[in-house]
């Protein structure tokens, strides 16, 4: 019960890996309240009947006042945010095609929902944080933006803005006790994930083969380190990227 008397808030943690990141910070003794377009509602009444350590805000994390909105409720009911979990993003329903063949708007919509989502999370729920000395901001990146995936420009560009952000955050909350840290996952068979054929066909075997490991990855792979990061045992990490994918790349 590690994060006992903490807050967290998972954007995404409707379906797939947030879920997965709902269910283990719960694990862990924190009130989760899961951010999503859709579902949420429904999320946490599966996690939590009573309502008291769980619930669901519908939230859009590229409109800054559906963001604002869902804050406040938050407040309203446990207080404010400690621990921001930036999982939201577009992936898993994305076509895979060389990147000149992608419109300006699909190259746009991929940046809104991957980068602005998480600065708009961040500036929110940013000023609580600083009022009590002490937050985690995770972000979920992914290796590819380290190896240059090909046939998925906008979404391997928009996940290493996510890393570089990371990194200003950590320099510019550290003075108020606030880590920021990304969690870079490879393909992980999420049920979202596995809803997409073209990426499984695609992707899978090559990404098992380029493992130290080789084994497919889980969701329940990666919720360790969400938990590590959210924790006290984490309060001298910042700034930094855990590459959670079986060895695929040594950074």
């Amino acid at each position: 019960m590690k994060l006992a008397g903490r807050t967290a808030l998972v954007t995404g943690g409707a379906t797939g890996l947030g879920r997965a990141f709902v269910q283990r910070l719960l694990a862990d003794g924190a009130r989760v309240v899961i951010g999503d377009l859709r579902g949420a509602d429904v999320a946490a009444a599966e996690e939590d009947s009573t309502g008291t350590r769980c619930f669901g805000v519908t939230m859009d994390v590229t409109d800054e006042a559906s963001v604002a909105d869902a804050v406040k409720a938050i407040e309203a009911r446990f207080a404010g945010v400690d621990i921001l979990v930036n999982n939201a993003a577009l992936f898993s329903t994305l076509v895979n095609r060389p990147f000149e063949e992608y419109s300006s708007d699909e190259w746009m919509q991929v940046m809104r929902v991957n980068t602005l989502g998480p600065f708009i999370c961040a500036k929110a729920v940013a000023p609580h944080m600083k009022g009590q000395q002490w937050g985690r901001i995770i972000n979920v990146a992914s290796t590819s933006a380290l190896k240059g995936l090909s046939n998925m420009a906008h979404y391997v560009t928009s996940k290493g803005a996510v890393i570089t952000f990371t990194r200003v955050l950590a320099r510019e909350l550290g003075a108020w006790n606030i880590t920021a840290n990304a969690l870079a996952p490879g393909l992980t068979l999420s049920d979202q994930i596995l809803k997409n054929d073209d990426h499984m066909a695609k992707f899978g075997e090559a990404i098992r083969k380029s493992r130290s490991i080789q084994r497919d990855a889980l969701p329940a792979d990666l919720v360790g380190t969400v938990s590590f990061l959210a924790s006290d045992d984490a309060a001298f990490m910042t700034g930094q990227t855990l590459c959670v994918e079986g060895g695929a790349i040594f950074v």
